[in-house]
């Protein structure tokens, strides 16, 4: 450590020299702030290190610190606290707080100079060192020692900042700990001032929501309902948004029946919900197919002085639509128009027309497109979607095109789904070239196909022998961007096979692969009957091993010729092997083929 004069002949750290002013003051310039040979235990080197900072500094604006920022650390954080635009920190407050940063880091602690710490190290201060440490766990031992040791009352931006920064690196454990010391800090300043919150720290509504919705996301439930109930007793409001947030979680992950759970504990606590609280559960129930329970939650609404609004009812009704109850679905439509208060959507309208036309009923659902019109409600591309699907599916393509025109005069741009419907639709009619045609319109559009419209047209070609067709459609979905399914070439690698010619199947099943596309149950008894048609028995076996390897068990007819192939080509002792797995470990009855070859009943016995 060297220290020079202004008055002498001095230079700065980068070996300028110091121009001198023509008032008199004295500048400190500290060189080599901690060196390998001054041990941090040695107290004296310590103490003297730190005594240098007690000369009268020249004040300056050394760094405009944004500290707001880091509330983005924790993912779905709460609403950002109205930290000071900047902080100024002086010249020497700068070196001292990177002495105590250096110190702590080189030996996590600062036992030998406590005395000076106490006197120097504000609670502000205490907070820099903790961001400059840049790793949640030291910011927590630091934390703890001046607590500990300094009996430091820390700044509420101080647990906020690292209740944050332990909950991101999934030390949940460590941020409940803080949140205790801080609620423990904030009962002890109440007894001194009656005046809660009057220094900055007890938890508020924003950090309750934090930990609440972090505690949810990794499915520590118990911990957020205790949380919850200490709170309340601390007088702090929770809004419904925290309770919304975490439930809203847990039904994105399927866990329906925790975030019920969830809330129960939570009412239990005097939770007030509200219709959002209602609406995230009900969406979740009626996800999983329990409408009736979240008929059940939707009858309780009024217990806690909730109403359903027009999001509570679309989601019923579309929860039914989705269980194929329609009917109830449209009275529930017919219920939401009688309420003065509510109006029902293009949504409501659209959820019941679809259901209608999954179950072929075209008839009630024009009747409800056009009450639709009549209210003034203005489809959207959904709808006319639903429509055209619906009547292409009914082999009324007359209709399926004049909802198609119509969709056009509305100003709905048509979309993948709308052509895929109207190429399904022509196919279904037994015009395929029209749907060919359609195709190539998609294409001209720039409206990409999705793996339902190649599945569709690779399906239609097939079922008319145009393999050759079918195939080049599947030389574009290796090139394309989709991720393929097994249903897309299993037509086309059954029809090859069909035609005998296995080779060109094979080299469609490679391709597959390529695509990281697996094998299905489907693709294996193609293969696996194609191979035996041919007479190729070995790699017949060989699929049916491959088969049982990835765990896709083969059914009674794949089995039962294979045995029945494998006997014809005197391949007994397979056939009987075969036999065994099916009857042993697949359990399948084989009645048709009671017995195999007549070699394989002189050489061993038959187990059926």
């Amino acid at each position: 450590m060297k220290i020079k004069d202004s008055n002498s002949n001095s230079y700065s750290l980068s070996g300028r020299p110091i121009k001198k002013s023509g008032h008199s003051q004295r500048r400190i310039v500290i060189e080599n702030v901690y060196e390998s040979r001054a041990e941090p235990n040695d107290g004296a080197a310590v103490q003297m290190t730190l005594l240098f900072f007690t000369a009268r500094p020249l004040w300056v604006r050394a760094s405009k610190t944004a500290i707001a920022h880091f509330h983005g650390l924790a993912h779905g954080g709460s609403r950002p606290r109205p930290y000071n635009d900047r902080e100024v920190i002086s010249n020497s407050e700068a070196w001292f707080l990177k002495v105590v940063y250096t110190l702590f880091i080189r030996s996590h602690s600062l036992d030998t100079c406590l005395g000076y710490l106490s006197k120097n190290l504000t609670p502000s201060l205490a907070f820099e060192v903790i961001k400059r440490l840049n790793n949640p766990r030291l910011g927590l031992k630091f934390f703890e020692f001046t607590r500990m040791n300094l009996s430091m009352s820390h700044t509420f931006w101080t647990y906020d900042f690292l209740m944050r920064s332990l909950c991101q690196m999934g030390l949940h454990d460590s941020a409940k700990l803080v949140f205790d010391c801080m609620r423990s800090d904030g009962h002890s300043a109440k007894l001194v001032s009656d005046c809660m919150r009057s220094d900055g720290h007890s938890p508020d509504y924003s950090i309750i929501e934090f930990l609440v919705f972090s505690y949810a996301q990794i499915g520590k439930l118990d911990i957020a309902a205790k949380l919850l109930e200490e709170v309340h007793s601390d007088a702090v409001t929770v809004s419904a948004i925290a309770y919304n947030k975490s439930l809203n979680v847990l039904v994105k992950r399927n866990q329906v029946h925790v975030a019920i759970s969830l809330f129960r504990k939570c009412v239990a606590s005097q939770f007030r919900p509200d219709t959002c609280t209602f609406n995230i559960l009900i969406s979740g129930l009626c996800g999983v197919g329990e409408v009736d329970t979240a008929f059940d939650f939707f009858n309780d609404m009024g217990s806690f002085g909730c109403s359903p609004d027009v999001f509570t009812y679309n989601i019923l009704i579309k929860g039914l639509c989705g269980t194929n109850e329609v009917d109830k679905g449209c009275r529930l439509l017919k219920e939401v128009q009688l309420r003065k208060e509510l109006s029902p959507n293009v949504i409501t309208f659209t959820s019941v027309i679809s259901g209608y036309c999954k179950l072929g009923r075209m008839k009630e659902a024009s009747i409800l497109f056009a009450k639709m019109l009549t209210f003034g409600i203005k489809p959207n591309a959904i709808t006319f979607n639903a429509l055209i699907d619906g009547f292409g599916k009914a082999g009324e393509m007359g209709s399926a095109l004049f909802m198609y025109e119509n969709m056009l005069v509305h100003g709905c741009q048509p979309d993948v789904v709308t052509f895929t419907s109207l190429i399904d639709g022509y196919q279904r009619a037994r015009q395929l070239n029209q749907g060919v045609n359609l195709w190539h319109q998609m294409n001209a559009r720039n409206i990409p196909p999705n793996g339902h419209t190649f599945s569709v047209l690779i399906q239609a070609l097939c079922k008319v022998n145009r393999l050759d067709e079918a195939r080049d459609f599947l030389r574009q979905l290796k090139w394309s961007s989709i991720v393929p399914e097994p249903f897309m070439y299993n037509p086309v690698i059954d029809g090859f096979c069909k035609a005998g010619n296995i080779d060109e199947a094979n080299i469609i099943v490679a391709e597959m692969e390529e695509k990281g596309c697996r094998h299905d149950k489907r693709t294996f008894t193609i293969l696996i009957i194609g191979n035996c048609m041919k007479g190729r028995m070995f790699e017949a076996i060989g699929l049916f091993n491959k088969m049982l390897a990835v765990g896709c068990a083969p059914d009674k007819i794949t089995v039962n010729i294979l045995i029945s192939c494998l006997s014809k080509a005197g391949m007994p002792n397979e056939a009987y092997h075969i036999k065994k797995i099916a009857s042993e470990d697949l359990n399948l009855s084989l009645s048709s083929f009671q017995s195999v070859h007549s070699r394989a009943n002189a050489e061993i016995p038959v187990a059926v």
